[in-house]
């Protein structure tokens, strides 16, 4: 009978000092994983979370002007009937789908990741608005 008490005692410290260890090599896998630094931009103000969605514009002026306003790799500019008809022809859904997803060399959600999918939608709305 103690037989079997020490084989469960053994069993049960076994246990606990494995559960230990995974935790100790947890915690020392994110400590060695931890940035270095932060990156700090002379005049640039710290983003504060939004009181709610934003607008077209102000998605495009945070994160889509950066390629579309020159047209990086093919992105087509804001207003511009001839890039942007290829894309339209498609449909509203495909291109929708295209930025939320990524397309070629645009990443998924472009360059906002924080970007709800009808963010991403009145950024596109914004950059073919008159066409």
């Amino acid at each position: 009978m103690k037989i079997k008490s020490l084989i469960y005692m053994f069993i049960g410290l076994s246990l606990a000092f494995t559960a230990q260890s995974q935790d100790a090599a947890s915690d020392d896998i994110k400590s060695r994983i931890q940035p270095l630094g932060k990156v700090h931009v002379a005049g640039a103000k710290a983003e504060t979370a939004s009181a709610g969605p934003r607008s077209g514009t102000q998605v495009y002026n945070k994160a889509c002007i950066a390629c579309h306003s020159v047209g990086v790799l093919g992105a087509p500019k804001p207003n511009d009937a001839a890039a942007w008809a290829p894309r339209i022809s498609q449909g509203f859904d495909t291109m929708w789908q295209h930025a939320i997803k990524g397309y070629n060399a645009m990443p998924p959600r472009g360059t906002c990741g924080d970007c709800t999918d009808d963010e991403i939608k009145a950024a596109i709305e914004h950059m073919i608005e008159g066409i």
